[in-house]
């Protein structure tokens, strides 16, 4: 009791010292900072007077003098900064050093909190980082992330390939799935409102849905951004949202050796004896002397032009002391389908890997290696989407001669394009060929049977690998659809067949190509006339 007695009694004056001790602080401020009074600045001489030009000098000096103090107190602020940013720098490298990384979340069971907790600042982290709430500064207009739009029903994409369109219902479960999910989860969002509000809700339902873009930046996330219908005609609710992709994970390290890996080539051919001389030179080259660990298995059907195909195979045996080739012969009408499954079968060696080619194909030795990474028995089977060769005679029209081959394969938007409709050239292990059932017999002459072995493969657990190569090339021929076909088989046909000669571009300027005459001999007819 007496304690607070005496502190009761001591705090007036710890208050009054308080005062006091304020106030003489703001006198010796006060004297410090007021400004000098005129008796004590420099008197600005007289022009006239005799020491005029020496005060000026001595003003000048003055002058300079603290400009040069300024300039070294700017040096010491700069320094100063330079240390503090080299400081900030490193928090900043520490705070990144602690985000998580891929073995923490996958091996670190010890501290799974942690994990947790680290995962769900790096996924947080994702969103400040892809454009969100703010644009990037980008490059060029090439390097912007277009979006795409959808409804309920339809989705509206830039990338459609030769087998995609403009505008089409979702086809992939994954994609379908996806857009599915994410509308659920934004009428979820419109009816469980974070406010805390007595007013009656109303219930929001997919049908609500108006349109909705989105757009993926690989490395970060996908962006969704979701319009509804609002309360009155001009009123909507918009729902943004975000799925960000986690941190890179090791799923797998192994060795891969592929020294004692062969390839069976299989090629079935009818005729065709000029371009099987063509094939034969590009395997030469590729299978036997730069890879070397091939076999090759031609399948002919009937008669016409087989001595000559004989001929070529054995000259190159002969010439590049390769003998792992087998020949069949087989009187009867000619079946891709049937050539490749007899040639599949007719293999009574180890398991192989079985590469299904054509005659008017070209593969390079990069191509043999990954068609042997690319599978795996039990696991995995390729399906590589080949580049296809435009005409040469309307690519290069223009040029005084055609270049060779080799210089014609080049992949560009003007060479040719992606033939990703095709399924025909493919890599598999023969134990998955004949576990999976082979070839559907039943199909003749060209076409249907490649897709039909593609989608049992797909119905199947393999994984199938679908992805477009650098070193396998579709020849330009001519193509002849013939009226023995289905109609069906027909109409895949022409559609390859109108692929096949040459892009929009190319194809406009024949098209054209008189209206463009007339316009340059008006061009011819004026200049001359100036």
């Amino acid at each position: 009791m007496m304690l607070r007695r005496g502190f009761i009694v001591f705090l007036p004056r710890l208050a009054g010292l308080l005062v006091v001790t304020c106030c003489s602080v703001s006198i010796v401020y006060m004297l410090a900072c007021t400004p000098k009074g005129d008796d004590e600045q420099l008197a600005l001489p007289r022009v006239h007077s005799p020491t005029g030009k020496e005060g000026y000098e001595a003003i000048l000096q003055e002058r300079e003098e603290q400009h040069r103090n300024y300039i070294i107190s700017l040096k010491k602020q700069i320094a100063q900064l330079k240390a503090e940013l080299q400081g900030r720098s490193e928090q900043l490298k520490n705070m990144q050093d602690q985000l998580p990384d891929s073995l923490d979340i996958q091996l670190d069971h010890s501290n799974p909190v942690k994990v947790q907790a680290n995962l769900l600042a790096f996924l947080r982290s994702q969103i400040d980082k892809a454009e969100v709430h703010s644009g990037i500064k980008l490059s060029t207009e090439y390097a912007a992330v277009p979006f795409e739009s959808f409804t309920l029903q339809k989705v509206y994409q830039l990338e459609t390939g030769l087998t995609r369109h403009p505008e089409e219902k979702p086809v992939r479960k994954d994609k379908r799935d996806e857009l599915i999910e994410v509308i659920e989860l934004a009428v979820g969002s419109l009816n469980n409102p974070e406010a805390d509000s007595n007013a009656k809700q109303r219930v929001y339902t997919a049908s609500d849905f108006v349109e909705g873009i989105y757009r993926t930046e690989k490395d970060k996330g996908t962006l969704y951004e979701l319009t509804f219908k609002g309360d009155t005609k001009h009123q909507f609710k918009k729902i943004v949202l975000f799925r960000p992709f986690g941190p890179v994970m090791k799923v797998k390290n192994e060795n891969v050796n592929m020294a004692d890996t062969l390839i069976n080539i299989i090629v079935p051919l009818a005729k065709r004896a000029s371009k099987f001389r063509q094939f034969m030179q590009n395997f030469r080259e590729m299978g036997i002397q730069q890879d070397g660990r091939v076999h090759l298995t031609v399948v002919y059907f009937g008669e016409e032009q087989m001595n000559e195909v004989k001929s070529i195979l054995e000259n190159t045996s002969k010439s590049a002391n390769f003998k792992n080739f087998t020949f069949i012969q087989l009187n009867e009408e000619f079946s891709r389908g049937k050539g490749l499954d007899i040639g599949a079968r007719v293999w009574k060696g180890n398991n192989v890997v079985l590469f299904f080619c054509d005659v008017d194909i070209y593969f390079t030795a990069e191509f043999l290696n990954s068609c042997r990474l690319n599978t795996q028995p039990g696991k995995k089977v390729f399906y590589p989407v080949l580049f296809s060769q435009y005409n040469p005679s309307i690519i290069y029209g223009h040029h005084d001669s055609i270049p060779s081959l080799e210089q014609q394969l080049i992949i560009k938007k003007e060479t040719g394009f992606w033939r990703d409709f095709g399924f025909g050239m493919t890599c598999q292990y023969r134990s998955d060929f004949i576990n999976i059932g082979g070839f559907d017999l039943d199909i003749k002459g060209w076409g249907g049977e490649d897709v039909h072995l593609y989608r049992k493969y797909l119905h199947s657990n393999l994984i199938v690998i679908r992805t477009p190569v650098r070193g396998l090339f579709h020849l330009w021929h001519e193509k002849r659809c013939l009226d023995e076909l289905t109609p069906e088989q027909y109409k895949m046909c022409m559609q390859s067949k109108a692929m096949n000669e040459a892009s929009h571009g190319q194809l406009g300027m024949l098209v054209f190509r008189q209206e463009i005459e007339t316009h340059l001999h008006r061009q011819k007819l004026s200049s001359k006339k100036t």
